[in-house]
């Protein structure tokens, strides 16, 4: 169980997220931070990463490493392909 509501968890969120931001950027990809709910940091994968096939890599081994590292070993990322609109439904 997070030791964190989600409400602590947005600001070290977005900058562990901001980490990687970069190595997106370079592959012409990037990302929107959704939100957070019960623990799950929730995003939108856009440009060059939308649809691409090494996505669910980059999301489980590129930027839920660096959250894991730098927030809590438990904490998880998911990509919402409907953006916003996907997790306002959640």
């Amino acid at each position: 169980m997070m030791p964190f509501s989600d409400e602590e968890l947005i600001n070290p969120v977005k900058s562990s997220l901001e980490k990687s931001i970069p190595m997106l950027e370079r592959d012409g990809g990037g990302l929107e931070f959704l939100g957070i709910k019960n623990g799950v940091v929730y995003v939108h994968l856009i440009g060059a990463c939308k649809g691409c096939a090494s996505s669910g890599t980059t999301l489980k081994y590129g930027l839920e490493r660096q959250l894991k590292i730098d927030i809590h070993p438990e904490i998880t990322i998911v990509n919402l392909n409907g953006g916003a609109e996907e997790f306002a439904k959640l």
